[in-house]
């Protein structure tokens, strides 16, 4: 077992809802999104408001806070140049320059947990809310 596995925990509840997202999202016809973090007392990961399923970046942009580092996991649906749609699902690692080193090396250190607890198949690094319109042409080449 891996050192990140006994540092960091997901509730057996949270673990169903990030697989019923990813099974649920997949044939989406629509972006669907949910925010995740690490509650620093407990170092359990979960999903940051547990109601909310953004359905476009506008959205998850507003939310995403100013110097707190989240992971988002994204389902977004595009067209391909070839024609055909393609659903991919990946985890957004926002990681903002100006949130302090702790929380930098907390969420650093539980991404790939996080990546493969969620089972996606991309991480795309963002620093900014701005770098979430850059993002269609960032999964056109996935």
């Amino acid at each position: 077992m891996s050192s990140e596995a006994r540092l960091y925990t997901f509730s057996q509840e949270t673990k169903d809802h990030l697989r019923k997202f990813r099974l649920g999202t997949s044939r989406s016809n629509d972006p669907q999104a949910v925010i995740c973090m690490i509650d620093k007392a407990t170092l359990e990961i979960r999903q940051d408001d547990e109601k909310t399923v953004y359905k476009n970046l506008e959205d998850i942009g507003e939310d995403l806070p100013d110097n707190s580092p989240r992971f988002v996991l994204l389902s977004y649906p595009l067209t391909l140049p070839s024609g055909r749609l393609s659903v991919p699902y990946v985890m957004l690692f926002y990681l903002p320059p100006t949130c302090n080193s702790e929380l930098r090396m907390l969420y650093a250190s539980a991404k790939e947990l996080m990546r493969n607890t969620a089972e996606v198949g991309k991480v795309i690094e963002i620093e900014s809310t701005e770098d979430l319109e850059e993002l269609p042409q960032k999964l056109g080449a996935v």
